[in-house]
């Protein structure tokens, strides 16, 4: 324990004023707004150029910038306008429930701080409202995707946005390969971790008022494999895929390895569990999480070039149940992936749906008759989610037929969350997880 808070302690050091972080916020907005950059590469840049701030300060400043992202459009309209100090302004009235002389104490125009409120500033901040803002600026969602999100979401959309522009919590997954939830949860006390509610293989860490959290990618438990980070909608989507000992796997586009991982720790290692992506530089973190944490999968890494070929050609009609974690938009993970959101474009959605439909073209080529395929986003769109599912069974000519995810596997979950024409949907507003979709097939003959 004493080792876990004198990390946290060197980690948090202040250097700067809250103000000048707040100056910084501003230049990085700026700098975002501008340019339309991911903000990662604009709080880099920064950091890079100023490496007298400590990691505390950068952190500080990082949740700053992603609470402006993530009240990016509402904060412009109640402060008239679209730049950095407008947004962090308004950010800091409509997410933080700063009140004027607070934000005017803040922008004091002293060294490092912001210049002062102006006049028109302190009167937005007094009588500027959202009452009458169009559906997706009070929502702080791109104007195109709001048929899609209303198809979705229906009368609970306002509640839903409202949902996907606060903070995401901090969940870890705890590795039934090395010990149990209570046991961890027992390592973890002093950081206040609780079982999380929905989820049986997780932990909720409580963060500070600015989102931040402690620092558990260097917890002596973490470095051991007792626990992974990863968001509590993604651990259920894991369970949703009713993995068995005894059988066949395939997690097809398996990224870092998070949800192989999972099924890993699910089956105790008890089925053989293939992973592989098509972008063999996505899955270069999944060999040191798997010597971290015992799991036994086998990774399939593609080549690139004109040599390519296929890495799961031997597999085909033999597997008993693919995991296809699509590529999609992200509109589910928007709480803690807040620039995604503005950097969304009609193309891009375009480009999701054409990628999805191929992985689930290969993945009905994996599997055995009789075998699952568990389809899974973290979309709350429909056309990645129940669209692409309606697609493969068209194309697959009656091969391939819908059946019903099985809830049973997380007690509660049946009353919480959202059905759709062929899958489910969680959702912040309703199951408190980032947007994971999942639907289940089987391969009929």
């Amino acid at each position: 324990m004493a080792v876990r808070r004198h990390v946290e302690r060197i980690v948090s050091e202040p250097i700067l004023t809250p103000s000048a972080r707040i100056s910084a916020a501003i230049e990085i907005l700026d700098d975002i707004l501008a340019r339309r950059r991911p903000a990662a590469d604009a709080l880099k840049d920064w950091g890079l150029a100023h490496r007298f701030a400590g990691s505390g300060d950068r952190a500080a400043i990082a949740s700053l910038v992603y609470d402006g992202l993530r009240r990016r459009a509402s904060a412009a309209f109640v402060m008239g306008a679209e730049t950095g100090r407008a947004v962090t302004i308004g950010m800091l009235r409509l997410q933080r429930g700063l009140a004027e002389p607070t934000i005017a104490s803040l922008f004091d125009g002293a060294r490092f701080a912001p210049e002062p409120l102006t006049d028109e500033e302190r009167t937005r901040l007094k009588q500027g409202s959202l009452g009458n803002a169009p559906p997706e600026v009070a929502g702080d969602a791109p104007a195109f995707v709001l048929p899609s999100l209303e198809a979705a979401f229906g009368d609970a959309l306002a509640e839903e946005l409202r949902a996907l522009g606060r903070r995401a919590p901090l969940d870890i997954r705890v590795n039934a390969l090395k010990q149990t939830r209570e046991a961890a949860a027992a390592a973890l006390a002093d950081l206040g971790a609780a079982p999380t509610p929905l989820s049986p293989l997780g932990l909720r860490v409580p963060t500070g008022e600015d989102g931040r959290g402690p620092a558990l990618h260097v917890d002596p438990l973490f470095l051991e494999g007792g626990f992974e980070i990863q968001d509590e909608g993604s651990q259920l989507a894991s369970l949703l895929a009713g993995a068995k000992a005894g059988e066949t796997l395939v997690d097809l586009c398996a990224g870092g390895g998070g949800k192989a991982l999972a099924l890993a720790s699910l089956t105790g290692n008890g089925a053989r569990l293939i992973a592989t992506d098509a972008d063999p530089r996505r899955l270069a973190p999944i060999h040191e999480r798997l010597r971290r944490s015992g799991a036994e999968v086998e990774v399939r890494t593609p080549r690139t070039g004109k040599a390519r070929a296929d890495v799961l050609a031997d597999l085909d009609g033999t597997v008993d149940r693919v995991l296809i974690d699509a590529p999609c938009t992200g509109t589910g993970t928007w709480r803690r992936n807040p620039d995604a959101k503005w950097r969304l474009r009609p193309g891009s959605l375009a480009n999701r749906v054409a990628e999805q439909a191929e992985v689930l073209d290969r993945a009905a080529r994996l599997v055995r008759p009789g075998g699952t395929l568990v389809y899974v986003t973290c979309s709350v769109l429909p056309e990645e989610n129940d669209a692409a599912v309606d697609g493969l069974l068209a194309r697959s000519g009656g091969a391939i037929a819908s059946v019903a995810t099985d809830l049973s596997v997380v007690p509660g979950l049946s009353e919480k969350i959202r059905r759709t024409g062929r899958g489910v949907q969680m959702s912040p507003a309703l199951t408190g997880t980032d947007g994971f979709y999942v639907a289940t097939m089987t391969r009929t003959s």
